[in-house]
């Protein structure tokens, strides 16, 4: 039996509106009822999680930033790991030109953009974005850059993939968090060895956990747990990288919550 569940929230978690619907709700208070631990695991910032975590009103650590951050259930910081500053630097000035591209930072408790997005759907209700200067951008402690586009074209954002690929990959952990946002972080970052980490300070390991996600970002996560599900929406790419891994449904049918009522709870 499992003693920690940790879940992804955009795509898996969350409704398609960005919500904790209340059946998911319910179910994540018994499983805190029962003396299970359950772990937010998702590239969000930390300051917009809180608030969720809030709402839900049980104890629970959170990973963000793709595992860059980890706060514990009294919100203070265990560990955090930022993009090295000549990463930052060069990946701006490699994609600035490109005026399709909306760069993205969480510095500190920032969420800095170099202009508007007005077509991702971030919906993040009371955490919102300022601007930084392109031309002198902040270098230090960047938990993470990412990059969409105001088409929101996947295929564009595969070939700036694979030019940081190209420049990065030994330092840098580089991966899609939906097919229209383009996530970098440290080379030793990612939700599983932050999962590895928790799991540890609780008693427990790897093998205790089980896992769900739906981005690439999720990989380490879903396939370093005792299990790792994948929501049935997505990216063909997920499912292609995890081909052994169970496959449920979607997050507006509240599947997650649906698992844990038939594999978890008592």
């Amino acid at each position: 039996m499992y003693k920690i569940a940790a879940s992804d929230l955009d795509g898996t978690l969350l409704s398609s509106d960005h919500k904790i619907l209340p059946f998911t709700k319910k179910v994540l208070i018994q499983l805190h009822e029962q003396g299970k631990e359950f772990i937010f695991a998702t590239g969000r910032h930390h300051i917009d999680v809180a608030q969720m975590r809030e709402q839900l009103g049980i104890p629970a650590f959170m990973i963000t930033a793709n595992g860059a951050c980890v706060h514990n259930c009294q919100n203070d910081i265990i560990f955090q790991q930022h993009v090295a500053q000549d990463i930052i630097a060069a990946i701006i000035d490699m994609v600035k030109k490109d005026d399709e591209i909306i760069i993205n930072l969480y510095r500190n408790d920032d969420w800095l953009v170099n202009k508007e997005d007005t077509k991702t759907d971030f919906n993040h209700d009371n955490f919102t974005y300022s601007f930084f200067d392109i031309d002198n951008p902040p270098l230090e402690n960047i938990a993470k850059i990412f990059l969409t586009r105001e088409d929101q074209d996947h295929d564009k954002l595969v070939i700036w993939e694979d030019k940081i690929k190209a420049e990065f990959a030994q330092r840098a952990n580089i991966a899609f968090s939906s097919p229209s946002c383009l996530e970098v972080m440290d080379a030793g970052v990612s939700k599983g060895h932050a999962l590895d980490a928790v799991a540890k300070m609780k008693g427990y390991q790897l093998k205790d956990c089980i896992a769900f996600g739906d981005g690439m970002n999720d990989y380490e996560m879903l396939s370093m747990a005792g299990k790792g599900v994948v929501m049935g929406t997505a990216h063909h790419k997920v499912k292609s990288a995890l081909p052994d891994n169970e496959v449920i449904g979607s997050s507006d049918d509240q599947a997650v919550a649906q698992y844990l009522v038939k594999h978890l709870l008592d």
